[in-house]
């Protein structure tokens, strides 16, 4: 060409100031006439466009739609063996509810022609011989509303994910301040708070293998810390009495199952009311002998159940101030024993199939 089409100024400073990079934009030209693309090759060159792709092959246009994201494309209405009109809709097949702005130039000047172009997915439409000016004009007003679209997009993918990392954060901060509290409750019993951590592992463990969901078997994962949040509602004189408790003295220690259903609930969380079921329930027992409401076999909810064999399993396998730990095998067999009385049958198998993985949990959060 021997007409200089370089253009200045073509992007205000408020594009820039927004965050835009118009002249970065990458733009497919599609035209059967070598002589139109070159011409228009050469108008956004000049003025400084840095990411143009050409083709006179409207099957090859469509392949590379398909490989990329354009944020521009120029297209010709007349072409061989498939037509422009054709080429949008294959452009529809890829990228559904098309986004990405077309501008049609045509040598077609009828209104029909450019009515059917505008309604089926071009964005703006003009006629051959075109002016320079007016074409770099029309692209960069196709061009503003693309990139603000776009800078929108990842403005909201920003927001979203931080939304995401705030949740995270929140959920994190509420699953910390639920094992501290349990760890809490397990100091003034003398125990070490690895003990809620193991029993709560424990538990994961036996879950997933009972056959629970991902989703059930974390709930009782993050829950079971809380099962004797309640003893901190039992005076130091009974919980800290180094002799055998007097019936009375019972009595009251049964009541920390009572007080940690009363400190876990009125909340609708799912966690928290799995915490209730689980500080409510973990001593109930198969034959209905447990306590505090003697519930037996499936009334007792499975939480419950499964809560029970780890608490009493890691409870017999830890040392504390008034016993020795029991040897692994000792605490198996007392848990096999009470199949079908104290413990569910079921999860008492599925506990014993879990057992590799649950002495590995005890190795590395041992006291």
């Amino acid at each position: 060409m021997t007409q200089n089409h370089k253009l200045t100024n073509v992007f205000d400073k408020k594009s820039i100031q927004l965050g835009l990079d118009p002249l970065g934009s990458k733009i497919l030209i599609v035209d059967d006439d070598p002589l139109n693309v070159d011409v228009l090759e050469e108008i956004l060159k000049e003025n400084d466009y840095s990411d143009v792709q050409t083709t006179t092959d409207p099957f090859e246009a469509v392949e590379l739609f398909r490989e990329n994201d354009y944020d521009l494309i120029l297209l010709d209405i007349l072409m061989p063996g498939m037509d422009g009109f054709e080429v949008i809709e294959k452009f529809k097949e890829i990228e559904e509810n098309l986004s990405t702005p077309i501008l049609v130039l045509s040598a077609l000047s009828d209104q029909k022609t450019r009515i059917n172009a505008l309604s089926n997915g071009a964005r703006d439409y003009l006629i051959k011989p075109f002016n320079p000016a007016e074409v770099l004009v029309r692209i960069r007003n196709l061009l503003e509303v693309r990139l603000a679209q776009k800078q929108l997009r990842l403005h909201n993918e920003i927001l979203d994910q931080k939304v995401q990392e705030r949740t995270q954060e929140l959920q994190d901060t509420r699953l910390e301040i639920i094992n501290r509290l349990g760890m809490a409750a397990e100091y003034r019993d003398n125990e070490t708070g690895f003990h809620i951590i193991r029993m709560s592992r424990i538990c994961y463990e036996i879950a997933k293998a009972a056959g629970l969901s991902r989703r059930e078997s974390e709930l009782i994962l993050h829950a079971s810390p809380m099962h004797d949040i309640g003893k901190i509602g039992i005076p130091d004189s009974i919980l800290l009495k180094p002799d055998k408790l007097s019936p009375d003295e019972w009595t009251t220690m049964k009541t920390h199952t009572i007080m940690g259903a009363k400190i876990l609930k009125g909340h609708n969380s799912d966690l928290l009311h799995a915490a209730q079921t689980i500080a409510t329930t973990h001593h109930e027992k198969w034959d209905g002998s447990g306590y505090p409401n003697g519930l037996s076999r499936q009334d007792i909810p499975l939480m419950g159940r499964i809560s029970a064999i780890a608490d009493v399993f890691d409870a017999l396998t830890s040392k504390r101030p008034y016993k020795e730990a029991w040897p692994v095998e000792k605490a198996v067999a007392v848990i096999e024993q009470d199949s079908g009385t104290f413990f569910d049958p079921m999860l008492v198998r599925t506990f014993k199939a879990r057992l590799p993985a649950i002495l590995e949990i005890k190795e590395k959060f041992g006291d």
